[in-house]
Order: C-alpha cells, then structure tokens, then sequence
C-alpha cells in the first residue's frame, strides 16, 4: 500500500522533510541556549543588588601599560558587584552624549578613578541633563569629589560601535562608551571595564539596568520545535492520502474511467425515428 513512498520522488520529498526538521530542531536548540544565557544575565543583575562587593581587582586583569586597555571579562562577570579604591581625574573626564533617561535626553559623566599602582578604571558616575533640555548643549554636572573616595558599583563591559572623540566643554565628548578608544587617550593603562557607580551623587541620576528579554527566545525555540513537528506531520498526511488514492491526479482518473450515464428511455408513444417513409 506504501511501496509508492519507494519511488524517487517520494524519497525526496522524505529527505527535504527530514532535513528541515533537523535544521529547525538545531534552531530551536539555540534560542534555547540563548534563553538560558539572558536568564542568567538577568539574575545577576537581580542578585546585584543585594550580593556582596568584592574587590575590582579579583575580577578584572590588571591593564599592561599606559594608553593600553586590559583584558575584557566575559559575559558571565558582567553586572558583578565591585568595590574600588582611589582618586578621581577630572582632566580627563568624559561625557557620553545622547543618553536617555525617563525619556529625557542628557549625558552619562565617565570619570577615570586612578588605583594606587597607577592604573585606572571608568566610573560612569551618572546620567546629567543638558542645559536646554536638549542633546546638543553641554551637561550640567558637578565635578567629582576630591581626594581618595571609594567607589561601588557594577560592572558593565565596553560598549561596540565606537564613535569619535573630540574635546568639548573642557571634556572628552563621544556618543558611545568603547573602551579600546578611549584608553588611548589616557595617560595610564586601564581596565577592560568599566563601573556603573550604584550610589551617585546629588544631581545625577542611576543608569537603569535593562532586563533582557529571555522570554522571546524562549518562545522562538518553542516555535521553532512546532515547525519541525509539522514539517513531519504533513509529510505523512500526503502520503495517507496518496495511499488512499484521494490524490486531485487519482480522482480526475476514476473520473475518466467511469462507465458513461445510461441514455434515458423516450417516453411512450414518441416517435424515435424520424426518417421520412413512401405512402
């Protein structure tokens, strides 16, 4: 009754099936995996907050040389709650443009905290508004603390799609946060991250940490799962109706095939023959 599933064009089409299925099994499996890796992501953000800070140097590399950038940490020690010591370098302050916050537009202030060895770290002290409220005039933010402070806060990594850099306002202005480009416009070597300072002070606002939205790759693998199974499912839903001969090709056959309708019988009486006779 299946013997047709033998035939070139059935193998084939087997073989299509089988083949999207696994493709779309290995899909599903990686937003899986990405579902787990923003879940994971989300909880040390949500842990963060009440966890212990452990000293910056057990987590970060320490920078070789001056104009140098040290090692970047993984994804899995983003958000990591540290703790710092040293003193600020306001000469060589940045503004971050074009940053938004409670949808108002303003400047992250990123501040070099120089350690006792030399080294130094970025501290993202906060978010400022414009003087006008808009995303072109300079920020209004008070300078840093002078002296020795200690700093905590999270760790946050470099920022991609780096932007120039220039000198405005009496500090380093760009649009994005990429580390490898403005460590070269530091005089000492510096860390492969920076920190989101968690307490700012009076007049700058908190970086909000954004969630990842884990759940989306969780219903994309789901998805993806679905798409396989009926991929299959379809597959052998053709062929049970090819089996059945209930195929728009074997019904048009057993149309043609059939016995022609019976001619109706003429009524009583009605003349069939209508040639014309001699009296």
């Amino acid at each position: 009754m299946y013997r047709f599933l033998l035939t070139p064009r059935w193998l084939a089409a087997a073989a299509l099936t089988v083949a999207a299925s696994v493709v779309m099994v290995f899909l599903g499996n990686w937003q899986l995996h990405r579902y787990h890796e923003r879940s994971a992501i989300n909880h040390r953000i949500d842990a963060a907050d009440s966890a212990p800070a452990v000293p910056l140097t057990s987590v970060l590399v320490k920078p070789p040389a001056a104009g140098t950038l040290g090692a970047r940490p993984g994804k899995d020690q983003a958000w990591t709650k540290v703790t710092v010591t040293g003193k600020y370098d306001a000469t060589h302050e940045i503004q971050a443009r074009g940053r938004t916050v409670d949808s108002k537009v303003g400047f992250e202030i990123v501040t070099p905290l120089v350690l006792a060895d030399g080294t130094a770290i970025l501290i993202d002290r906060g978010w400022v508004p414009s003087q006008n409220g808009d995303a072109i005039s300079p920020p209004v933010a008070s300078p840093p603390p002078a002296g020795e402070v200690t700093v905590v806060g999270q760790l946050h990594l470099t920022e991609s799609r780096p932007s120039s850099i220039s000198r405005r306002d009496g500090r380093l202005d760009t649009r994005r946060i990429s580390l490898p480009h403005l460590a070269k416009e530091m005089p000492y070597p510096v860390y492969g991250a920076y920190v989101l300072d968690t307490d700012p002070a009076e007049g700058f606002s908190r970086i909000p940490v954004d969630h990842e939205d884990a759940w989306q790759n969780g219903g994309y693998a789901v998805q993806w799962w679905m798409f396989a199974v009926m991929a299959l499912l379809a597959y052998g839903w053709q062929a049970r109706k090819e089996a059945q001969g209930d195929t728009p090709k074997k019904r048009v056959d057993r149309v043609e095939g059939a016995s022609p309708p019976p001619v109706p019988t003429p009524p009583a009486g009605h003349a069939t023959d209508r040639s014309i006779h001699p009296a």
